[in-house]
């Protein structure tokens, strides 16, 4: 289950806009970046499967509120960051929501001459869906 959940996810994290996978920091944590910047990151912590993904502050604390298996980011900033865990009760549907909300928050910080090139490229639904960015 943990095998088919992981790869479910990476598929979908690739499958954003010039999305690539990197490994920065080791050869087993897989960073998920667009032009540069991270919107995922997976990891395993306490034997747990953990998908970080960036969001709004206020809704992060909302999110933590109403599932019990979207905690503060280990190891990041848990004002801007959630830790998803994966093999928890989270539907895929709302993972992949809150990766989509993850990358189109990156994508809006992008500069605005590459959020441009992003958009032109690939449209503005490819890029912000799902997003009340």
């Amino acid at each position: 289950m943990l095998l088919v959940n992981s790869l479910a996810i990476k598929k979908y994290l690739l499958s954003k806009p010039e999305s690539i996978e990197d490994y920065p920091f080791d050869d087993h944590t897989p960073v998920f970046k667009v032009q540069g910047k991270m919107f995922a990151l997976l990891s395993q912590y306490q034997g747990r499967l953990l998908l970080n993904v960036k969001c709004d502050p206020h809704h992060a604390i909302e999110l933590r509120d109403v599932f019990s298996d979207v905690i503060p980011a280990y190891h990041m900033n848990k004002r801007h960051w959630n830790s998803l865990i994966v093999e928890g009760d989270l539907p895929m549907g709302e993972i992949q929501r809150q990766i989509d909300h993850s990358y189109a928050l990156v994508v809006k910080g992008l500069k605005k001459s590459i959020r441009e090139g992003l958009e032109v490229r690939h449209g503005a639904l490819a890029l912000y869906r799902g997003s009340s960015i």
